[in-house]
């Protein structure tokens, strides 16, 4: 029996099925009305603006943390109109592709502590921020049917 196993998924795949995710999270962001983003709600569930700004401010952090060993999450969660949601996202993004092809294959199997208190292999950690993502998107297309809107497509990632 072999010690040795081969990824499921290559780092570049993983990225690039993310990024898919976060193009159709940025497709449900955009489709929601300026005045409805930080208010609507159904359920008790938060707007969708503070779930925007949740996704925002994992992204980057994770990322930085698994390149540098920095889990700053200074950034703040405070609302936001949505102009500046697009552009913290599309920030977001360009620094995820920047920061991505930094990490070490290897490290990827690493048990990481991430933010002083999520401790686990980086590739779980990484998924729970992919799953965070989706969840809070699912909310999303919700509001959207709420406020009588047809969201996007939810498989098309292109």
């Amino acid at each position: 029996m072999s010690t040795h196993s081969t990824p499921f998924i290559t780092p570049d795949a993983l990225l690039a099925h993310w990024q898919g995710h976060r193009r159709l999270t940025r497709r449900v962001l955009d489709a929601f009305p300026d005045d409805k983003l930080l208010s609507f709600s159904l359920g008790g569930m938060r707007p969708f603006g503070e779930l925007a700004m949740e996704m925002i401010t994992m992204t980057v952090p994770m990322v930085r943390g698994a390149v540098a060993g920095d889990w700053n999450a200074a950034t703040s969660r405070e609302p936001r109109p949505k102009h500046e949601l697009l552009r913290l996202w599309d920030e977001s993004t360009e620094q995820l592709n920047v920061l991505w092809p930094q990490i070490p294959a290897p490290r990827f199997q690493e048990t990481l502590t991430a933010f002083g208190q999520y401790t686990d292999v980086l590739h779980n950690l990484i998924l729970y921020v992919i799953d965070n993502e989706i969840h809070h998107r699912a909310q999303g297309y919700v509001y959207l049917r709420g406020l009588g809107i047809e969201p996007p497509a939810f498989y098309d990632r292109s």
